[in-house]
C-alpha cells in the first residue's frame, strides 16, 4: 500500500482522524515481515500445528484455512481500541496487526508452558490433561462421535442412565463413591475402578445412543453430552432455529442459502448486514463520486487530561467482571490491558478451574501458581465474594451500580437465578451494559447446555475437520471456540460503549459462544449446501497447494510445514533442493501431475528435510521463495526472533511466581506501548481496597460484610 501510494501517512494527510488497519503474516516489520506465508505456515509458526494431531503421525492443521479469520477479528478489536485512543489523543491511527501472533493466543495454557513448567505441552489428539490424569475428549456413539469429560458431575448424572441401558450392573454401580471417585483418581488415592475401566463402560453406553438421543438425555439430565456435529449436521440445528440465528443468501437463479447470522444479539444495536457482498465494482460511482466531494477532515479535538499524559484508550471504564474459566476473562482482559478499571469476582468455593488445573509455575501446585488463570487475567484486580451469600450479593449489586459494563459466562439464566440479572442490573445502573456469554445463549431449547470451548467445537463442526481421514476426530487442541468468542464479544463491547458514549442508552449482549464461531466455517456452511460436500478432516491436504504438508526435520518431532502455491514455487523448491533427479520428471511441473505423485514427492522431500534443523530450513526455503515455516512449540516462540522484534512477551512480577513473560497484544497501535499493565492476581488479593476505594465501603461496612460471610 505504501508503494502505491496508500500508505498510512499518505492517508492521514486526507484524513487526519483516520484508523488505518493493516493486516500481515508477521506483521509490518521484523526479520520475518517479508516472508511469504499461507494458512499452513501460519498455523506451524503460531504454534497451533504443534498442538494438533496425533503423537505418532505428522502435525496437521484444521483443514480448513482458519489463521486469517483469527486476525481478522482480533484486527477489528484492534480498530475499536485505536477509535478510542484517536478520542483521547486526536491524531489518526495505525493499527499492525500479526497473524502469527493472533494464532500463538489459540494456544491457551500451552502459549509459554515452556517458562512456566520447564517443558511444552504435546499434540495428543482430542485427550485432555487434568492435573496428573489424561483423560478422551471424544468417545463413539451409534452414529458417530460425542464429546464429553467424564467428571464427577457428569458420572453422578449418566450412571443410572448407563444402569437403565445395561451398559453397566448395579454390582458395578454400588462398587464405587461416585461422588468423590474424580477426587480419589486424581490425588492418587484407593478407587474400585481405574479411568481406563470408566472409559470402557462409558463408551459401552455411548456406542447404545445416537449423538440427538445423547445430546437430548443429557440435557434432560442436566449434563453434558457434546455431538461431535458435521458441517451438514450445524445447519440442521434445532436450537440455532429456534434462536432464529440464520439469514438468508439469495442466488440469482432465486434460491436462497443458510449463512451464519449475527454472531451476538444485542438489545439496543443489533447486528444486521446492511449489504450483501457486492460484485465487483459495483458501487464505483457511487464510492468514487463520494470520494470526489469530500473536503480533508481536520483532527477532532483530544480529550482534557490536566495531568498532561496521554490516556490509556480506555482510561476510566469500569468493568465488573463475573465470569470464569476462558470466554469471559478473555474478553475482560482485552479490556483491562488498554486501561479499564477490571474488578475481576471470583470464589475459593470453587476456585476457577483455570487456576487449579496447570501449568503450574516450576511444576509447584498452587491456587495462585498456575499460568492458564494468569495468561486471561491480566491488569485485574481480584475480589473473592461469594455470590451465593446474601452480604455477597448486596455487594455484587454495589458492583453493578458502580460499572460501565459487567461481564458473566455462566450457564443460561444463572445471573438471573440469583438476583443479579439484566433486569435487577439496569435497575440499579439504567445505562449499564451486560453481556453474558455461554455456549449456546441464553435462549432455545438447548439454552441450559453447559460445558467448555471444546464441547462448542464439537458441536460447532470443528473436530470433523481436524485429523486424518481414517482415524476418529483429532481436535482442535484444548477448547478451541474459547480463542474465537472472545474476540467477538470484546469488540462488540467497545461497539457498545461507543454508542452509550453518544447516545447515554445501555443494553444487553448474548453471546452463544457457537454462533461466533461459525462464522469461521462461512465457506463451508455455503458449500454444503451448494454441492453437497460437507467438510471432512483429511490431515494437511490442500484443495490447491502441493506438496503441502509438515515434513519431519533432524531433532526429535520437529518439522517444517511447506506450502507449494503454484508451478512457479515447485521450480523454486526444486532449486532449493539442487534439482534432484526425482523432482526432474516433467509430470511433476503441474499441480495435477504433483498430486498424482504426492506419496513420492513426500518420501523424497522428507528424506532430504529430515537432514536439516527445522529454523535453517525455513529460512533457506525462503530465501528460495518458496512458503515455509517451522512448526513451533513454545519453547520455540520463546526465542523466536519476530515475537521478540516486536517485543510480544511482556515480563511482569507476580507476588507468588516471580517475573513471568506474559503473552503480548496480536496487534500494535503506533505510538502506544499496548500490552498487559500488570500480571493476573492472587484470588482476593484486591478485595479490601475494591470495596474501600471503588465502592467507597468504610471499615465498619466492610467487616460487617465479612463477618456475614459475603467474601468467602
Amino acid at each position: 500500500m505504501q508503494a502505491r501510494g496508500l500508505g498510512f501517512d499518505a492517508l492521514r494527510a486526507v484524513r487526519a482522524d483516520l484508523v488505518y488497519v493493516a493486516i500481515s503474516p508477521f506483521g509490518q516489520d521484523g526479520p520475518y515481515a517479508d516472508h511469504l506465508a499461507t494458512d499452513l505456515t501460519l498455523a506451524a509458526m503460531g504454534g497451533a500445528m504443534a498442538l494438533n494431531g496425533d503423537t505418532d503421525r505428522r502435525p496437521v492443521r484444521i483443514t480448513v484455512p482458519q489463521t486469517w479469520y483469527h486476525a481478522s477479528v482480533e484486527s477489528a478489536l484492534g480498530a475499536m481500541v485505536a477509535h478510542f485512543r484517536r478520542l483521547n489523543t486526536g491524531e489518526a491511527q495505525f493499527v499492525d496487526s500479526s497473524v502469527q501472533a493472533a494464532v500463538f493466543w489459540t494456544g491457551l495454557q500451552a502459549m509459554i508452558s515452556h517458562a512456566i513448567q520447564g517443558r511444552d505441552i504435546e499434540r495428543n489428539g482430542t485427550v485432555l490433561q487434568l492435573t496428573t490424569l489424561t483423560t478422551p475428549l471424544v468417545y463413539p456413539c451409534a452414529d458417530g462421535e460425542v464429546c464429553l469429560i467424564a467428571t464427577t458431575d457428569l458420572l453422578q448424572g449418566a450412571i443410572p442412565w448407563m444402569l437403565e441401558k445395561g451398559a453397566v450392573t448395579q454390582e458395578w454401580v454400588d462398587a464405587e463413591d461416585w461422588r468423590s471417585w474424580e477426587a480419589r483418581l486424581l490425588t492418587g488415592q484407593p478407587v474400585a475402578y481405574q479411568h481406563v475401566e470408566v472409559r470402557e463402560a462409558i463408551t459401552r453406553f455411548t456406542l447404545m445412543c445416537t449423538k440427538a438421543e445423547l445430546l437430548q438425555g443429557g440435557l434432560d439430565r442436566e449434563i453434558t453430552f457434546a455431538p461431535v456435529n458435521t458441517v451438514a449436521d450445524v445447519l440442521s440445528s434445532s436450537q440455532l432455529a429456534a434462536r432464529a440465528y440464520w439469514d438468508e443468501l439469495p442466488l440469482p437463479n432465486g434460491r436462497r442459502l443458510k449463512v451464519a447470522g449475527a454472531f451476538v444479539k444485542a438489545s439496543v444495536t443489533p447486528v444486521r448486514w446492511a449489504l450483501p457482498a457486492p460484485r465487483v465494482g459495483e458501487h464505483n460511482e457511487d464510492v468514487l463520486g463520494s470520494a470526489a466531494r469530500t473536503s480533508p477532515r481536520p483532527a477532532p479535538a483530544p480529550a482534557v487530561n490536566p495531568a498532561g499524559r496521554t490516556r490509556l484508550p480506555l482510561e476510566g471504564v469500569k468493568v465488573a467482571d463475573f465470569s470464569w474459566i476462558g470466554v469471559g476473562p478473555i474478553t475482560a482482559k482485552a479490556l483491562a490491558d488498554h486501561g479499564a478499571t477490571v474488578v475481576h469476582i471470583e470464589t475459593d468455593n470453587p476456585a476457577d478451574r483455570l487456576r487449579q488445573v496447570g501449568p503450574f509455575k516450576d511444576n509447584i501446585p498452587g491456587i495462585n501458581r498456575c499460568h492458564f488463570f494468569g495468561a486471561f487475567n491480566t491488569s485485574k484486580l481480584s475480589v473473592q465474594l461469594n455470590l451465593k451469600n446474601e452480604a455477597g450479593r448486596a455487594i455484587a449489586h454495589r458492583l453493578l451500580s458502580w460499572c460501565d459494563i459487567a461481564l458473566d459466562s455462566f450457564t443460561a439464566g444463572t445471573m438471573a437465578s440469583i438476583g443479579l440479572g439484566y433486569d435487577v442490573a439496569r435497575t440499579l445502573n439504567p445505562d449499564i451494559i451486560m453481556a453474558s456469554t455461554c455456549l449456546l445463549g441464553q435462549t432455545g431449547p438447548a439454552r441450559r447446555l453447559a460445558g467448555y470451548g471444546y464441547h462448542a467445537a464439537a458441536l460447532s463442526g470443528f473436530y470433523e475437520i481436524t485429523g486424518w481421514d481414517d482415524r476418529p476426530p483429532g481436535g482442535p487442541f484444548n477448547a478451541y471456540t474459547d480463542t474465537i468468542a472472545p474476540r467477538f464479544l470484546a469488540t462488540t463491547l467497545l461497539a457498545a460503549l461507543d454508542h452509550r458514549r453518544r447516545t447515554g442508552e445501555g443494553q444487553f449482549i448474548d453471546q452463544a459462544q457457537m454462533e461466533s464461531a461459525l462464522h469461521f466455517l462461512t465457506p463451508e456452511l455455503l458449500d454444503v449446501q451448494v454441492s453437497g460436500h460437507s467438510a471432512r478432516r483429511n490431515g494437511n491436504i490442500d484443495p490447491v497447494a502441493v506438496p503441502h504438508d509438515a515434513y519431519p526435520c533432524a531433532g526429535t518431532d520437529e518439522w517444517c510445514a511447506i506450502a507449494v502455491e503454484n508451478d512457479g514455487q515447485w521450480r523454486a523448491l526444486r532449486r532449493a533442493l539442487g534439482d534432484p533427479a526425482w523432482a526432474a520428471d516433467p509430470a511433476l511441473d503441474t499441480a495435477a501431475g504433483r498430486r498424482v505423485a504426492i506419496e513420492h514427492i513426500d518420501r523424497e522431500l522428507g528424506a532430504f528435510t529430515v537432514q536439516h534443523e527445522s529454523r535453517a530450513l525455513m529460512l533457506m526455503l525462503q530465501a528460495a521463495g518458496v512458503p515455509a515455516g517451522m512448526v513451533q512449540r513454545s519453547s520455540d516462540h520463546l526465542e523466536d526472533p519476530q515475537l521478540l522484534h516486536r517485543q510480544f512477551f511482556r515480563r511482569l512480577e507476580h507476588p507468588e511466581m516471580g517475573e513471568v513473560p506474559y503473552e503480548g497484544h496480536q496487534f500494535r497501535i503506533s505510538g502506544y506501548d499496548n500490552g498487559p499493565r500488570f500480571p493476573a492476581p492472587c484470588l482476593g488479593e484486591h478485595t479490601f481496597d475494591v470495596l474501600a476505594d471503588h465502592l467507597g465501603m468504610d471499615v465498619d461496612e466492610i467487616a460487617e460484610a465479612m463477618a456475614n460471610g459475603a467474601c468467602g
